[in-house]
């Protein structure tokens, strides 16, 4: 498994969706995509929580299971992973792959002082990220995280990211990015597999390949999206008593295929 997701990061583009529980992701592998990660946002919300308080303890056994349900490769959105000290964040790793992580991804961002970590800590930590990664075989992803909390330098952004590759990680990832200049400034000065994040404001997947973008993953979005699907056909119910949201529902032949 982790030999097929290191391949796909060898050539091409492909779609990393994140399913939020192990119903989301048997759909998305029923619908034929070849690779999934994990969501911390829309994990957090199927356990009733918001973003970054989900545990270590509640992640490795969400890993667990969704491993456990599909036969594609899982990356891991780590958030921190769990740990300031290098031993902490190898302890993590250990477990993520015990569970069957196939990649997991480690970011610059401190939420405990709601600071970009300096770059320095950022290099030691991703060092660190690495060296128990490549005990697993498991695909490293360093997140520079400045586009996500307003510190919208690209310089600092590539500088970032072109150590932290140094530093050992096999992809980048900087979410927040929107621009085709600022996304092909990232794949041509950090020279390694790039991930983007799509949102309303991305170029579209097929101009994201033309890019020269290996990855492209959707964060909490379908999570969102369903729970908005969600709140909409309760609305309905409530207010009109009607239920045509069923006209939107999965068919019985795509339950089986996802389920059975």
């Amino acid at each position: 498994m982790r030999d097929r997701f290191h391949a796909l990061h060898e050539s091409g583009t492909f779609l990393l969706p994140n399913p939020w529980d192990v119903g989301s992701a048997r759909v998305l592998e029923s619908l034929g995509f070849q690779a999934l990660a994990t969501t911390s946002s829309g994990l957090a919300a199927s356990l009733g929580k918001r973003d970054q308080q989900v545990t270590r303890a509640e992640l490795v056994a969400h890993v667990a299971a969704v491993t456990a349900a599909v036969t594609v490769p899982l990356n891991v959105d780590a958030e921190r992973c769990f740990a300031d000290a290098p031993d902490g964040i190898a302890e993590t790793i250990d477990l993520l792959a015990e569970a069957g992580a196939a990649g997991l991804s480690i970011e610059d961002y401190d939420p405990a002082t709601a600071r970009i970590e300096s770059l320095e800590s950022g290099i030691e930590r991703v060092a660190a990220a690495a060296e128990a990664c490549a005990r697993h075989n498991i695909v490293l992803t360093a997140r520079a995280e400045n586009h996500l909390y307003g510190y919208d330098d690209l310089d600092d952004t590539i500088e970032r990211l072109r150590a932290y590759r140094a530093a050992g990680a096999d992809v980048v990832y900087a979410p927040g990015l929107h621009t085709p200049d600022d996304i092909g400034r990232v794949v041509t000065e950090v020279a390694c597999p790039v991930n983007v994040l799509a949102t309303a404001d991305t170029p579209p997947v097929a101009e994201l390949a033309t890019l020269g973008v290996r990855r492209v993953s959707t964060g909490g979005a379908l999570a969102w999206a369903a729970y908005g699907a969600l709140r909409d056909a309760a609305r309905e119910l409530l207010d009109a008593g009607t239920t045509t949201f069923r006209g939107r529902a999965l068919t019985s032949d795509e339950i089986a295929r996802a389920l059975d």
